[in-house]
């Protein structure tokens, strides 16, 4: 049995947001479970958009030619079993914090057809002003995880998503604070 390793990745420019705190419980759960978790909070980093210019592409080993905050990450996410995305809703969407790590995750090809995120576990936490997830533009996040998760081979485990306007305000919704110390467990003992 391979020792599971959960990679963490927080968008919320907040260290101390709804959702960086529904994080927190995930990761409580992930190390009941015996795992090794490491949380990357991408606010703060230096990481550029994608230039498109597919160097990557043409010299899979190369990696990116953009030198930023986002090398050492590659190495995280490779040795990552599991990678639980984390985002607050932001004008209908993921984070821009976590969209350029998305973005600049095509790099990472560890093999032919195979993108950063391929047969990985994914974990997805979301939270959102709103009450609704449709109104508030959460169910376009969790359609554009859904489409990524797809498209290079992913297995989405659980998502977990809560209405919280205020920061802290998360903690009062016990039913979503266990649900995602649950995912942490989840993700640990799925396929293991």
């Amino acid at each position: 049995m391979t020792k599971q390793n959960v990679l963490v990745v927080l968008g919320s420019p907040k260290k101390n947001g709804n959702s960086a705190i529904l994080a927190n419980k995930l990761v409580e759960g992930v190390k009941e479970a015996g795992a090794d978790v490491e949380s990357v909070y991408l606010q703060g980093l230096k990481i550029a958009p994608c230039s498109a210019c597919d160097a990557c592409v043409k010299n899979p080993k190369a990696g990116c030619v953009i030198k930023d905050d986002m090398i050492p990450l590659y190495k995280k996410i490779e040795k990552a079993t599991a990678i639980v995305f984390v985002s607050p809703t932001y004008w209908f969407n993921i984070s821009a914090q976590l969209k350029l790590f998305i973005d600049r995750s095509y790099a990472l090809r560890p093999g032919e057809n195979k993108y950063a995120f391929s047969d990985k576990k994914v974990g997805i936490i979301m939270t959102f002003a709103d009450t609704d997830p449709f109104t508030s533009g959460a169910a376009n996040a969790l359609h554009s995880f859904q489409d990524i998760c797809n498209f290079v081979g992913a297995k989405i485990i659980g998502i977990v998503y809560g209405s919280a306007e205020h920061p802290g305000e998360i903690e009062k919704n016990e039913t979503v604070m266990k649900a995602a110390s649950d995912l942490g467990k989840k993700i640990v003992e799925e396929g293991n």
